[in-house]
């Protein structure tokens, strides 16, 4: 188990999918997550992408709720309420994505929570900020990707723009989440200064394309940012892609034309002076849409390795799973989940020291750590089960 913020207590009142990601992040990494969700539960225990459920456990709760305990609470009830007050009282960090303004009307807001502790971080996560004209919007990934520019980029000019086949925002919205906390965290340390923390999903996705924009809003003249051709971005040029092989795909990156052309047994890709090829995209795409498709990616790699040109399968899930280096980095786990069945995780991502996270506690089922949680604030036996009795606090079955 990895201890680098071991002793940092967070409470996160976040739903799917930035926020329980970014906590997700700091719980892997030592720190005590509490996850505190309504008494019905939180939106990703009764939603499963592509209909995957775990032993009754849906696969958007397990996407981001390990190494956290649980603790559920009616925040609409005035007893509920001055639970989570004193947890906070008590916290390190607290965490939140609601639209903005919600937690202020609970009285939970960061104004509000630094008048009983003022060291506090307080991490908050939005669609569009804290502020501003969208800031009543609702956000998610797909609009987003939308919004940004990254469906525009991500499409081709002969079929539209299209969303990257992930919540691109989201994760690299957690990490940044997870980022800002840590920064917070280490300040205080010096000053004893708390913090609030805002990310939001159009901004991390602006931060995705950083690149993307240097180049744009650089340039001396204006791009059409929609790639011509399948290929990674609209700076990039020919043959810079990816292309059909009999049977599958085959990414090109780095190479000249000359090289590629030898490999190929193209003359007439190695005739094509380099300072020629953006201009002469067409003709290359097209070349090698005809080439590469007369063998296979096993047949083509040994070419593509001797003269030295980048390359990769396009691989499939399946693959990925059974790639050397991917086995080799440990990315997938397999765990005993909370209902013994067992569940598979995608590991957190950074080695320390050579090591990299475990997951000490799998998603769990809601309000399994009640009772814990309410005696470490300072409520007794008798208070803690008329809380549960009087439905301002949930806890699990005692198994």
């Amino acid at each position: 188990m990895l201890d680098l913020l071991d002793g940092v207590r967070v409470v996160s009142f976040n739903h799917f999918l930035l926020g329980p990601v970014g906590m997700q992040i700091l719980g892997d990494l030592g720190a005590d997550v509490i996850a505190v969700e309504p008494i019905e539960g939180a939106f990703q225990r009764r939603f499963a992408g592509a209909g995957t459920w775990v032993d009754g456990q849906s696969s958007l709760y397990l996407t981001g709720n390990r190494n956290k305990r649980n603790l559920a609470v009616d925040l609409k009830s005035e007893a509920g309420r001055a639970v989570v007050l004193r947890l906070a009282g008590k916290a390190d960090v607290v965490s939140e994505n609601f639209r903005p303004g919600v937690m202020e009307k609970l009285g939970l807001g960061y104004e509000a929570l630094k008048e009983k502790n003022p060291s506090l971080v307080y991490a908050a996560a939005s669609g569009f900020g804290a502020n501003g004209p969208y800031a009543k919007r609702p956000g998610q990934d797909m609009l987003i990707q939308a919004m940004s520019g990254l469906a525009k980029i991500t499409g081709e000019a002969s079929t539209g723009p299209r969303t990257v086949g992930v919540s691109a925002a989201d994760h690299h919205g957690a990490a940044l989440l997870a980022l800002g906390v840590v920064a917070a965290l280490f300040r205080r340390g010096r000053t004893g200064k708390g913090c609030r923390v805002d990310v939001n999903l159009l901004s991390a996705a602006i931060d995705l394309q950083m690149e993307s924009f240097v180049c744009y809003l650089n340039a001396t003249r204006k791009h059409d940012v929609t790639a011509p051709h399948r290929v990674g971005g609209w700076y990039y040029t020919a043959p810079y892609g990816i292309y059909p092989v009999k049977g599958d795909h085959v990414a090109i990156s780095l190479t000249t034309m000359q090289a590629l052309g030898a490999a190929l047994d193209s003359p007439e890709l190695a005739a094509i002076p380099e300072e020629e090829a953006a201009a002469r995209g067409d003709e290359i795409v097209a070349a090698l849409n005809r080439i590469l498709p007369t063998r296979t990616f096993a047949e083509w790699q040994p070419r593509l390795e001797e003269h030295d040109i980048w390359h990769a399968k396009v691989n499939d899930y399946d693959e990925v799973q059974e790639d050397p280096q991917v086995r080799h980095n440990e990315s997938f786990l397999t765990v005993e989940g909370a209902t013994g069945a067992p569940i598979k995780v995608v590991n957190h991502a950074i080695r320390y020291d050579g090591a990299a996270a475990s997951v000490t506690l799998p998603p769990q089922p809601l309000g399994a750590q009640t009772r814990d949680i309410l005696a470490e604030i300072g409520y007794g036996a008798t208070e803690i089960e008329g809380l549960i009795a009087s439905g301002a606090v949930r806890a699990a079955e005692r198994r």
